[in-house]
């Protein structure tokens, strides 16, 4: 069964993007969690960060960049997040990161 993010991918579901390349896109999140919220995707099926290998970590790194001055934050400062695993919160087994900004950002407590 294919994860949301490779539906999204194949053009099944909207979203609204970002920024988008032949490895990449980039869409904001349906659920955000600060008043700039933006998902980062590889194209290419990689279920989380353990997964990762270093050509695409390039690609993602890259096309991250991009993202951040597409949307002028370089300068203002944001947040670069990627969970990992049911402890790591990890909904959607496809490797995503949470971009985040727009205002400033706590942490929450965990215990």
């Amino acid at each position: 069964m294919s994860s949301i993010f490779k539906k999204i991918i194949d053009g099944e579901i909207p979203c609204k993007k970002v920024l988008e390349n032949e490895k990449c896109l980039a869409f904001y999140d349906i659920n955000p969690q600060a008043p700039i919220h933006v998902l980062i995707i590889p194209k290419k099926e990689i279920k989380d960060f353990n997964q990762l290998d270093s050509q695409s970590m390039s690609e993602l790194l890259d096309f991250t960049h991009q993202v951040i001055e597409h949307l002028g934050l370089k300068d203002k400062g944001y947040r670069l997040i990627t969970n990992v695993g049911e402890y790591g919160g990890q909904e959607v087994p496809h490797l995503h990161f949470h971009l985040l900004s727009g205002a400033k950002l706590k942490w929450e407590k965990l215990a």
